[in-house]
């Protein structure tokens, strides 16, 4: 079978879904790997890379997309909301597809990709079970994101992160307060102690606590009990709206007291809820710099503007998108180990094996012989439920 990784058409994209070391394994199970001419290169992986470990570059997206039996993206059609669509129509009925395809974005767009015959597999649907750790591309992503918003705080605040001793006196090290402890705000506090800072956080999962104290981390505890924090697949529930106004209250002074605030609160598929308001931004001190980690699900500042940064009250509030596609070489990487161990999962003598009652394959496939089969989406948009015969 013919593995294709098309270059990413979204505007700004820099990542690859295949990195050149990843074409062996491939090669070794089976697979033949073409790349789409220039497909790598905005990630540092030049198409010499990959001819050297055995992939064969094809002229043009239309050749790649024509002879490939399995497309390899990084945003596929939904995820890809600028130019995504326009793959629809070079897609082959029983084609399969892996990539972010933002399975409970719109029902509209799932259901335009079912309607393409193709087998697609979404990797946000990967099971948070032990098994497939190595394939969980939204943690690899979210590893990258925690990174990066710690970095670009630190080069918009007017203040340094550590403490420092000089002949001028001593500098008191950045307050750096994270909200959200997923696996964006764990990188984020490790980022943060690594450059000085003093890093506290804050989530409605008391079980956190552990994991915030063994990165050095204070964890910030507020007298409020949430209900059914997270559901049976590890992700956060949305909460009341009473719960979450008195949230709010009780962060205020925290939020205040802080130099840098990164907020990572995201629930599947529902707006980000709103968890700093407008009042409590214009309580911090002018300097003061947010990063929303959730500006693309509306954010979790009231004041942030998705894809800008703004200055309110004096603070400095950073509503990036697409963090992880900043960081191309390394995001590539990670990528590519998921989907490489993903396919190696499914593949025997080289041909793709869909055992649905396997529960990776199950999970993860979105669409199927022009129908959406994935359980978990069709029950998001009230779908009638779905019997999927195995093969």
């Amino acid at each position: 079978m013919i593995v294709g990784v098309p270059k990413e058409s979204y505007p700004g994209e820099r990542r690859v879904a295949l990195v050149p070391a990843a074409v062996p394994t491939l090669t070794k199970a089976g697979f033949e790997v073409r790349i789409e001419a220039g497909a790598g290169a905005a990630a540092g992986y030049p198409d010499t890379q990959y001819t050297e470990k055995g992939a064969k570059i094809a002229p043009s997206r239309a050749d790649l997309f024509g002879g490939a039996d399995i497309l390899l993206q990084v945003l596929g059609p939904g995820a890809n909301d600028a130019t995504g669509n326009s793959d629809l129509a070079l897609y082959r009925k029983g084609q399969v597809v892996v990539g972010f395809l933002r399975p409970l974005g719109s029902e509209q767009d799932t259901g335009r990709l079912a309607s393409s015959g193709v087998t697609s597999f979404a990797v946000e649907l990967v099971p948070r079970i032990t098994r497939a750790q190595s394939m969980d591309a939204l943690s690899a992503m979210a590893t990258v994101a925690g990174y990066k918003a710690v970095l670009m705080a630190a080069n918009i605040s007017p203040r340094f992160f550590p403490m420092m001793t000089t002949a001028a006196g001593t500098i008191t090290p950045a307050r750096v307060l994270i909200v959200g402890v997923g696996v964006a705000g764990l990188q984020a506090i490790s980022t943060a102690r690594r450059l000085g800072a003093v890093a506290s956080a804050y989530d409605i999962r008391p079980a956190v606590k552990e994991q915030v104290q063994s990165l050095g981390g204070k964890f910030v505890e507020l007298p409020i009990e949430a209900q059914g924090a997270q559901d049976a697949r590890g992700y956060g529930t949305q909460q009341s709206e009473e719960f979450i106004k008195k949230q709010r209250e009780l962060l205020a002074q925290t939020v205040g007291g802080s130099d840098v605030v990164i907020t990572t609160a995201v629930v599947p598929g529902k707006k980000a809820p709103i968890l700093v308001t407008a009042e409590m931004v214009k309580g911090m001190s002018p300097g003061s710099v947010i990063v929303d980690l959730a500006a693309e699900r509306g954010g979790n500042c009231e004041l942030t503007k998705a894809g800008e940064t703004s200055v309110q009250y004096g603070v400095s509030i950073v509503g990036a998108i697409n963090l992880a596609g900043t960081v191309p070489y390394h995001a590539s990487q990670m990528y590519a180990r998921n989907l490489t161990t993903f396919l190696t999962y499914l593949a025997k003598d080289g041909k793709l094996q869909f055992n649905m009652q396997d529960e990776i394959t199950r999970e993860t496939m979105l669409t199927r012989d022009g129908e959406i089969v994935s359980p978990r989406v069709r029950e998001f948009f009230k779908m009638p439920a779905l019997v999927v015969a195995g093969s």
